[in-house]
């Protein structure tokens, strides 16, 4: 029941008529009985819809493409990890006060937990240097892989990122590659970027037939469930791995950091 009590919370970006945050975070409110809704919000000025936040009291929200760098400067706090990786993607309203986090490299380490896989000492190229990648890449030089490579459009975007990471981790191999000059000397291929993402299915970031069979195949796209980045690393036998897990486990470490440690999770299956 929706009533005069209900605390509020949301997604800001664009698009967003795709996204499952809001079927994940209500179920899981109902799930342990939290007196809360979530919405959703195509901002198309996120200086508005941040000044809205704070005048209707929403208790906190999240930040998805291409906002989650944008927002920093809109924040009057930034947890200490979430500075260092330079992107935000949930943010906790104290009192007015705006404090901004990053739960995706987390939850994109939790999903690698749950599927039982080991990332230390492996090799690594990410796709994208944008605030997913930045999170993303920042988790795995914490625990030890053994090389990170960055593929991107924009080098200096890419050549920035690594010189951010370079100066909280120094024992982690870090390198930009062309796309052109990509060969088959990875463990794992990460996909960043929106490239196949819903309505442009059509499309993938690279071919994965550079890589061998036992190269693990991860896009953080969810919309489609099956990227054709993913369907042809499934076609050749490689291990896939989507961005449902990842979003999932960004979700929960959301709402623990705006109600509580000790929630329970509601035992999803995605269809």
């Amino acid at each position: 029941m929706i009533d005069s009590k209900t605390s509020t919370y949301c997604l800001l970006g664009s698009p967003i008529s795709k996204s499952l945050s809001p079927h994940i975070h209500n179920t899981n409110f109902k799930y342990n009985d939290i007196n809360a809704v979530y919405l959703s919000f195509d901002v198309k000025c996120l200086k508005s819809a941040v000044i809205g936040i704070k005048e209707l009291g929403i208790k906190g929200f999240n930040i998805t493409i291409p906002y989650k760098e944008d927002i920093l400067k809109y924040l009057d706090e930034i947890d200490p990890l979430a500075k260092k990786i330079g992107a935000i993607n949930t943010v906790k309203n104290v009192g007015g006060k705006l404090i901004g986090f990053n739960t995706d490299g987390l939850g994109f380490l939790e999903s690698f937990k749950d599927k039982g896989i080991e990332l230390k000492d492996k090799n690594i190229l990410i796709i994208g240097s944008g605030g997913a990648s930045r999170a993303i890449s920042f988790a795995l030089a914490g625990i030890d892989v053994k090389s990170i490579t960055i593929t991107n459009r924009n080098k200096d975007k890419a050549l920035n990122l690594i010189e951010d990471i370079k100066k909280n981790y120094n024992h982690t191999n870090l390198y930009f590659i062309k796309k052109e000059n990509i060969k088959d000397r990875y463990d794992i291929v990460i996909n960043t970027t929106p490239i196949g993402m819903f309505p442009n299915t059509y499309d993938k970031p690279i071919s994965t037939s550079i890589f061998s069979k036992k190269t693990i195949i991860y896009d953080i796209i969810y919309k489609p469930k099956e990227t054709l980045f993913l369907r042809q690393a499934k076609e050749e036998g490689k291990l896939t791995i989507n961005g449902l897990d990842m979003l999932l486990n960004q979700a929960i470490l959301s709402e623990k950091i705006w109600m509580s440690e000790n929630l329970k999770i509601y035992p999803f299956i995605f269809k």
